[in-house]
């Protein structure tokens, strides 16, 4: 399961970039025109170069605490949190202007007051879903490796909320109560790249007519691959 979810997460990226690249050309093609008249001047190279960098360090800060603090109590992983943070917002008003740090600020608290309300019910349904779904419904909806269970498993992945640490668990407790390896493959495709506060975010940030062309392609190669995997590689 691992390697094929690999090699199909791989399939899928390739397949989604090109779909993306294929529906928006001509916006792309009169996106490299204005940079090939207009190129890039040594500052704003700079500033593309500090920005990746600040997004770098925020990752960092995101995934230090599991991978620094594996054991231990909790209280160690929000140091080095703490101290991640630190750095970031020490970068950040050196190599940024005051007002681009505070249109940052403004940005984050408009996604903290609309997605947080979604991670928080995304979270408590997917734990309820686990602890309490009947194994009879799993197994009729999710079972086998039909078309109808890998579309459903996608559907589930496309909108639920699964943090890091719980979907292969969430997945593992499905796949326990009768869910086919097909449709699991299908859901852990699409949990990590979807979910309905994923939507959002990328209607803001790339505009609602790329979310209207992303989400479903996700959810048509998914599905696809899914139910292709469930009835060859996966039996």
């Amino acid at each position: 399961m691992v390697f094929t979810r690999v090699v199909a997460a791989l399939l899928m990226a390739f397949l989604v970039g090109g779909v993306m690249a294929l529906a928006f050309r001509k916006e792309e093609r009169a996106r490299a025109k204005a940079v090939a008249t207009n190129p890039v001047l040594p500052r704003e190279r700079l500033m593309a170069k500090s920005d990746l960098f600040l997004l770098l360090l925020l990752v960092v800060t995101l995934l230090a605490p599991n991978y620094i603090v594996q054991r231990g109590p909790y209280w160690q992983k929000v140091i080095v949190w703490a101290i991640g943070m630190a750095l970031v917002l020490g970068y950040a008003f050196w190599a940024k202007t005051k007002e681009e740090v505070r249109r940052w600020m403004r940005e984050t608290w408009w996604f903290v007051r609309l997605i947080f309300p979604l991670l928080l019910g995304g979270v408590f349904v997917v734990g309820i879903i686990g602890a309490l779904l009947p194994e009879a419904w799993v197994t009729e909806w999710l079972g086998g490796s039909s078309l109808r269970s890998s579309f459903l498993a996608t559907l589930i992945g496309a909108m639920s909320y699964f943090a890091t640490m719980t979907e292969a668990p969430f997945v593992h407790r499905l796949m326990a109560l009768g869910m086919g390896a097909g449709p699991a493959l299908a859901l852990l495709l699409t949990g990590p790249g979807l979910s309905l506060p994923n939507w959002l975010a990328i209607a803001r940030v790339f505009g609602v007519k790329k979310a209207l062309v992303y989400v479903p392609t996700l959810i048509v190669l998914g599905t696809l691959i899914g139910w292709i995997a469930g009835l060859t590689v996966l039996r």
